[in-house]
């Protein structure tokens, strides 16, 4: 099943919106979190702590896959970068690359990353929360009236 289907799924979960929206957007925000190998851990974790929906939380999560992480923490590393005012230069020697030089330039990548990725996170999350919650209100209101 793609991610497309799954998204669409969400629409039918019989949960009030706003807590669809905010499961969604904590998934989307564990899913842009820097803990790259954790986000099914934790979004697991999370879904079975606050019994949350876990196929909203997973779907979320797993919108930053092996296609669009790439993109993602690029983006997020730039951000974050810019917002600490660091240079993302980085000067390797490849006829003489050493293990230290690798550990020192992706020590220099760290903070931005980790940065970009917390704040680009939020920022879609908060944007999710707010989507989700107007798309599952409109599409819900012509049969919540017919129900009655």
């Amino acid at each position: 099943m793609k991610i497309w289907d799954k998204l669409k799924l969400i629409l039918y979960i019989k949960d009030p919106p706003s807590r669809i929206a905010l499961t969604f957007s904590i998934g989307l925000f564990i899913g842009m979190s820097p803990l790259i190998g954790l986000h099914t851990l934790i979004a697991l974790t999370v879904a079975i702590i606050f019994r949350l929906n876990k196929l909203v939380i997973l779907v979320a999560t797993y919108l930053t896959n092996p296609w669009t992480i790439v993109p993602i923490y690029t983006f997020s590393t730039l951000i974050g970068a810019r917002l600490l005012n660091r240079s993302l230069k980085i000067e390797i020697d490849w006829h003489d690359i050493t293990f230290s030089q690798l550990l020192h330039n992706a020590g220099n990548l760290l903070l931005p990353f980790v940065t970009g990725s917390i704040i680009v996170g939020f920022i879609s999350s908060v944007l999710s929360y707010i989507i989700i919650y107007v798309i599952l209100s409109k599409r819900r209101r012509p049969y919540e009236a017919s129900e009655e």
